[in-house]
């Protein structure tokens, strides 16, 4: 099995969308074996710093493991102890492995021109992941998406790309759900335009911008069969795209809930954000796909593009704690 985790992740902060508690994601990332989480929820980091102490306690009992380990080397290379220095430097390694590690990120609504613009009111903000690889990345997230609520807002939180260019450093970039600007462009038709835009992308953002793909085919009751039909249109133009500008790609599930039995309370939590009837057969409907999935389930979905699934771990690596 490929190892994977988990990129594009809405929490109850991605307020009457997202339905999971962030104790909860963490809590079945750790439970399956997954080495992290991002945390995206749509246009703001509300739940960051629950993300960040949560993590720290569940990470608590290793620092203190490994503090006792590196007490013990200490005290073995004083005395000339050989093989207990060296069987102690390989349990910190291995302890250091088992540290669970967040990524703090966002999924940002981009203005198709200036933030500044609130003109076209069609012009909501197409999506893009944004995830922060360092306390430099930190920092500049948190200028964009202040921005984007001070300056930018107009029906949401929006940004637009002079000021992910202005401030790109210390940031990876994922191009996103069908809501993002390169699936558009390619459900429009506009081949040559997703071109040029995938190539802006990697010009700002170098081997940080990654090309996300998702599958979500459903038999549920009451669900949403169109997204699967679309995603299975545009996913071979966004591999081949990818594959022409030697982008990688990235396996995503749009995570809105921990479980899979936690979708109809998902499906009611949507009738209850844009003020529909559950009976309302023209209502919004997701897929009932949306949950936290394994890494199993992942692996099954992606067979076929093993790399879309280990170029996650790659992301992680990149991320260093701060």
């Amino acid at each position: 099995m490929h190892p994977f985790i988990h990129l594009h992740v809405h929490s109850q902060f991605s307020v009457l969308d997202g339905q999971a508690a962030v104790p909860a994601l963490v809590d079945k990332a750790i439970a399956d074996g997954m080495p992290g989480i991002a945390l995206t929820d749509h246009g703001n980091m509300f739940g960051i710093k629950e993300l960040y102490n949560y993590v720290n306690k569940k990470n608590g009992k290793i620092k203190d493991a490994v503090k006792e380990a590196e007490k013990a080397l200490k005290e073995a290379e004083e005395a000339g102890d050989i093989a207990t220095a060296e069987e102690k430097r390989t349990e910190i390694e291995t302890l250091n492995k088992k540290f669970f590690k967040p990524i703090f990120g966002c999924e940002m609504y981009v203005a198709q021109k200036s933030l500044h613009e609130h003109v076209d009111k069609k012009d909501t903000g197409r999506h893009l992941i944004v995830l922060a690889k360092n306390e430099k990345g930190y920092h500049n997230l948190i200028k964009i998406v202040s921005q984007a609520w001070t300056e930018g807002f107009y029906s949401h939180p929006r940004t637009d790309k002079a000021a992910l260019a202005s401030h790109s450093e210390g940031l990876i970039v994922c191009s996103a759900c069908l809501g993002g600007e390169i699936p558009r462009l390619i459900q429009a038709g506009e081949i040559e335009e997703a071109e040029r835009q995938v190539q802006w992308f990697k010009s700002v953002f170098g081997e940080d911008y990654y090309i996300e793909l998702q599958r979500h085919p459903t038999n549920k009751p009451g669900a949403n069969r169109t997204v699967y039909e679309v995603q299975q249109q545009v996913n071979p133009e966004l591999i081949r795209i990818a594959r022409k500008y030697d982008i990688k790609l990235i396996a995503a599930n749009d995570v809105h809930f921990v479980n899979e039995n936690d979708a109809e309370a998902h499906d009611r939590l949507i009738c209850v954000s844009t003020n529909k009837f559950l009976t309302d057969e023209k209502r919004m409907r997701y897929t009932k796909q949306e949950w936290m999935k394994t890494q199993a389930e992942m692996n099954e979905l992606f067979a076929d593009i093993p790399e879309a699934l280990t170029n996650t771990i790659e992301i992680l690596d990149k991320v260093v704690p701060y």
